[in-house]
């Protein structure tokens, strides 16, 4: 394994940005070697003699010297720092448990060693280790011969595996091949060994304070580990690029500089290991004490096991889990080579053929509905067949549903839909007609979109959103109850700024050390898999940004709701949905019958940077600026407008957010969404959107506003269920809004919101968005999926018809009061 892609597998999620940047310095030497080869010519064509070609490198060395060494200077200075910073915290605390280990009453002692004997290799680690059953509180049996090297109890495949030479005479080769199987044998053993000591009856005061002792101890000294391995996988970072460094300028940079700058800093001097050492043995005996174990070994052989959990199955990053299911989503369109006869081959229909099929089938609905007159008018004839038409791509998938969005314009101004806004209402040339629609399609809620996206990369990109879901998740508690119910609600949240699509994937990035502590065939694993995909879905409503039919909406009522007016009736909403489906999973998967308790999250707390800080505040910022966007009208005019403020501040420093985070943005939903905007004003300008609604009014004529309500969620959650949830909305909230003005008593914005909110309610099937997709692809470490088909039918359908019930009753009568 290259040590580029070994340092990010083993570096702590939390400090990833504190590390030695090698990826960087790599590239910084590339160039270096190409400014060294254009200087003295390609290697091999030397004509000169060995004195000749040493005063030919001379100067590239001196230049590529002075432009290397500053940087390295640099990385060191950043790692020393936080070294220092994270050092000083954590003995802090260590020092807090020592001095309430004392507070305990009537424990035994354990016998302290010193740290030479305590750090010895013990080549032998396993049960054989004495351990004392049934002894009293009197002092156990210690052989003065017995024992134990803290690095022994920390198996080589486990631990960050960089250990520089010149520090350790045990160097190794870091192997992870068997971390999974490690983690996969301990697990077991672990839950069952820390369980029987966690779950006790008695909740006395001094039970309590050794309960919470024990849990500082452990993450204590997990942390304290998670720092060796910091400063060994950092030196090994300068060693090996200043080893790239001779090899490329053909200098002797490495010696010099490992043996006067870098073991010079503080990290990685003998006494900062030193000091690591003896709080890390008085953890390992706090947390003996605290746990009541018989000897210092079994507090030893605990604390790996904890280990085996904590610092292998935490290295678990957003990105690693979106490539994986990249990967899977590309894979699916991947057919596997034919390896039966020509004639079995000549009669398999191919992907291509079924496409052209569904093409093929599309354009002769899209014939037939030309040629059958239903309207009066030529250019609602000829919109109604081109919007059956792009229903029917969208519907079927015959074409990417980009690409069908694209399609709109070009069909809007060939076949001549366009009419004139004047009240003689005459068609519009190609033109006239092109300009119209392209001048629709760049609109302010486009601008809202790329704003939201700006936000979304920002905070998932400098790890804010991760950091504040597992700040929550800590704090959830090991009942499985209480457990789902935080995921969810965290789901909820994270969907609100970084949208129902990226939501999921850093939620399921969250729980994988949940899922691969929980014993075979629980039930929570799917519980917990399916609620945070409902969840993710339900937070689809929750704010203007949040997806992309809530975009819709906004460009479809008028005047468009603030954000103060969509929050007051989206968060209860959501909270009510979010509680109604907790039970619902509760009822149906029962999760506490098969698995009492698991395995909590682990939080560790960090100083913001001065990055995380300014995406912070610009996000605050703009989230204000659109709250209180009517009051500032006459500032910024639209909600288009402030979102161009944080593309600036964001994008324009290229530390926070570069080119390649714009080139990443979801640009096929934009590209959707300006496709509908086009496709819903040529509705509207041929005249279909009144006919239509003119239709519809005469089938809901004389029923009340809820009613009307109820039928339009009722039409939007069972074509959403089948469709991508924008596609439904991009073809119904139009009608919706042109039949809401249409009553007796205009109640348009409340039945457009009303309908979004539904939109994102439909989650009955694996299809229906986005959340429930990824959850479906999600598979243990076995490659067993977590969740089937089933799991919908027993848990999504339900949910749906909670969430409808939600939103026309509560939803309902929110609207109603804020005047919609």
């Amino acid at each position: 394994m290259k040590f580029s892609s070994a340092l990010q597998f083993n570096a702590v999620p939390d400090w990833a940005q504190y590390y030695i940047d090698y990826s960087g310095l790599k590239k910084k030497l590339y160039v270096i070697e190409r400014d060294i080869v254009s200087q003295n010519g390609q290697p091999g064509e030397s004509t000169g003699g060995a004195t000749d070609e040493s005063h030919t490198l001379l100067e590239p060395q001196n230049q590529a010297y002075a432009a290397f060494v500053p940087l390295l200077d640099a990385e060191l200075a950043k790692v020393d720092r936080f070294y220092e910073r994270k050092e000083a915290e954590l003995f802090a605390q260590a020092d807090m448990v020592e001095r309430d280990i004392d507070k305990l009453q009537g424990i035994p002692t354990l016998q302290r060693r010193s740290s030479a004997t305590f750090f010895q290799k013990l080549s032998d680690m396993g049960d054989s280790a004495p351990r004392i059953e049934g002894t009293s509180s009197a002092q156990p049996v210690h052989p003065r011969n017995q024992s134990l090297d803290i690095d022994s109890t920390i198996p080589h495949d486990v631990t960050n595996a960089y250990i520089p030479h010149e520090h350790d005479e045990s160097t190794y080769a870091p192997s992870l091949a068997g971390v999974e199987e490690g983690v996969r044998g301990s697990s077991h053993i672990s839950r069952t060994s820390m369980s029987d000591r966690v779950h006790r009856t008695s909740f006395s005061e001094n039970e309590v304070l050794r309960r919470e002792l024990r849990i500082r101890s452990r993450d204590l000294f997990i942390l304290l580990h998670d720092l060796r391995s910091y400063a060994q996988l950092n030196y090994t970072g300068f060693s090996k690029i200043t080893k790239k460094f001779d090899k490329v300028t053909s200098s002797a940079l490495r010696s010099t500089y490992m043996t006067e700058t870098v073991h010079a800093a503080s990290a990685f001097g003998e006494a900062a290991q030193n000091r690591l050492r003896k709080h890390m043995e008085a953890m390992a005996y706090a947390y003996g004490l605290a746990a009541q174990c018989t000897s210092l070994d079994d507090a030893l052989r605990e604390l790996k096991q904890c280990l085996r959990e904590e610092v292998v199955w935490e290295r678990n990053t957003v990105w690693r889990d979106m490539i994986a299911s990249e990967r899977m989503v590309d894979a699916v369109g991947v057919q596997s080579p034919d390896l039966q006869g020509g004639l079995q081959k000549s009669r398999r229909i191919t992907n291509t053929q079924r496409q052209m099929l569904r093409l093929s089938l599309c354009t002769v609905v899209f014939g037939v509905a030309w040629a059958v007159p239903l309207f009066s008018g030529v250019e609602q004839q000829r919109c109604w067949a081109m919007l059956v038409y792009v229903s029917l791509l969208w519907a079927t998938e015959a074409l990417p549903l980009h690409v069908t969005a694209l399609l709109v314009p070009l069909l809007t101004v060939m076949l001549g839909v366009m009419r004139s806004p004047a009240k003689s209402h005459q068609s519009l040339g190609a033109s006239d007609a092109s300009k119209a629609v392209f001048s629709a399609m760049f609109s302010s809620v486009i601008m809202l979109l790329l704003g939201g996206f700006a936000l979304a990369a920002a905070l998932s990109k400098h790890d804010i959103a991760r950091m504040l879901a597992s700040w929550v998740l800590s704090r959830a508690g090991s009942n499985p109850r209480t457990v789902l119910l935080a995921n969810m609600l965290v789901a909820t949240f994270a969907s609100m700024w970084i949208s129902n699509v990226a939501a999921p994937v850093l939620c399921f990035s969250l729980i994988k050390p949940i899922l691969r502590t929980l014993p075979p065939g629980s039930t929570f694993a799917p519980c917990l898999v399916i609620g945070i995909a409902l969840a993710s879905n339900v937070g689809g409503m929750a704010s203007p940004i949040s997806s992309p039919q809530n975009i819709i909406a906004i460009n479809t009522m008028h005047p468009a709701p603030s954000w103060f007016q969509w929050f007051a009736v989206s968060i209860p909403v959501c909270i009510m949905c979010d509680v109604c489906i907790w039970l619902l999973l509760l009822f149906v998967y029962q999760p506490n019958k098969s698995t009492p308790a698991i395995h909590q999250t682990r939080f560790t707390s960090e100083r913001l940077s001065r990055r995380q800080i300014y995406v912070c505040i610009v996000t605050v910022v703009t989230i204000l600026l659109w709250c209180f966007e009517s009051q500032l009208a006459f500032v910024f005019g639209d909600m288009g407008i402030v979102a161009v403020i944080p593309l600036v501040l964001l994008f324009g420093f290229p530390t926070v957010l570069g080119k390649e985070d714009f080139n990443n943005f979801l640009w096929t939903v934009v590209m959707l969404a300006m496709g509908g905007i086009a496709l819903g004003r040529a509705v509207e300008s041929s005249g279909l959107l009144h006919e239509l609604a003119g239709r519809i009014e005469n089938i809901v004529d004389g029923m009340p506003v809820f009613s009307v309500l109820c039928v339009f969620c009722a039409l939007i959650l069972v074509v959403c269920t089948f469709i991508s949830h924008t596609v439904g909305s991009l073809i119904i909230l139009p009608i919706v809004s042109e039949v809401g003005a249409r009553l007796p008593e205009p109640h348009s914005r409340l039945l457009v919101m009303g309908a979004a909110l539904m939109a994102s309610g439909a989650m009955g099937l694996p299809v229906s968005g986005f959340p429930n997709m990824n959850a479906i692809m999600l598979e243990d470490t076995l490659g067993n999926p977590y969740l089937s088909t089933m799991d919908f039918f027993k848990a999504g359908i339900p949910a749906s018809f909670v969430a409808y019930v939600v939103v026309v009753s509560i939803g309902f009568v929110i609207m109603s009061l804020l005047g919609f």
